[in-house]
């Protein structure tokens, strides 16, 4: 009796919400903090069917199967599904479904641990929303944009860098940036530009020819940026450049006309 009073304290003042179900699909727990997140007491909980009740259509099913499967032997972990407050807003709630055993080991209920993941997978979406604004501003840049991973590999290759240099984003993807697309004299120049922002030092305006496929030469002029993830690793380098060859050759043109006088 103690241990199962113990347990029961345990759960009731647990830091997640707990539920219990009977065999029947029937609440026979609901503890502090799944009142406190979804507004429903204990007395309005037990005994109600908690998909009937407490799920919304469209997901009866798939939670319906993870609480049958439980009640089978076969448990869950990490089973993600939504539920809504009693004054209709959604959680997101990552689940744990158990078996619940009687003293002769049979199978008695289910009891669902969850976490709310409700601000993580704001967080996330956030995030996925702000990598595709990202994603469509390099892409979209009207200056040449290229990315590399820590092998020197292409991953970005954007509209402006295509349109300079005549290789298309297919082309690119996954070739070496230097061995490919950098003229020989260059090379060992960019490569130690890219090394550097690979090791957090990073490059700006940095002038190098760059040779299209059409054999036209470009003067770009680089800015090279660390890419790191959401830990701050370096992953790789963004380069973003500017096509600074007509002003190259104006400036060279100027040099001449004031030679002359």
């Amino acid at each position: 009796k103690r241990v199962a009073d113990d347990l029961t304290r345990l759960i009731e003042t647990a830091n997640a919400p707990i539920f219990g179900i009977d065999t029947e699909g029937k609440v026979t727990e609901w503890n502090a903090k799944a009142s406190s997140l979804l507004g429903y007491s204990k007395e309005e909980a037990v005994g109600q069917h908690l998909v009937q009740r407490f799920i919304k259509e469209e997901y009866k099913a798939s939670v319906d199967d993870v609480l049958s499967s439980a009640l089978a032997g076969k448990e869950r972990a990490n089973f993600e599904f939504p539920m809504f407050t009693k004054n209709g807003k959604r959680l997101d709630i990552l689940l744990n479904a158990t078996t619940r055993r009687g003293p002769n080991e049979e199978v008695i209920g289910v009891i669902g641990v969850g976490q709310d993941i409700t601000k993580i997978r704001e967080i996330t979406s956030e995030q996925y929303r702000v990598a595709d604004d990202l994603s469509r501003l390099i892409e979209s840049a009207n200056a040449p944009i290229f990315g590399v991973d820590l092998e020197g590999m292409v991953t970005e290759w954007n509209r402006k860098a295509a349109e300079i240099s005549r290789f298309t984003k297919e082309e690119t993807m996954g070739k070496h940036l230097v061995q490919n697309f950098i003229q020989p004299e260059n090379r060992k120049s960019v490569s130690q530009v890219l090394q550097d922002a690979i090791g957090g030092k990073e490059t700006a305006n940095f002038e190098f020819v760059l040779m299209s496929k059409s054999g036209e030469r470009f003067t770009v002029l680089l800015n090279a940026t660390s890419r790191r993830d959401g830990k701050g690793n370096v992953t790789g380098v963004v380069g973003v450049g500017q096509d600074i060859t007509a002003f190259n050759q104006a400036l060279a043109e100027s040099k001449r006309v004031a030679d002359d006088l």
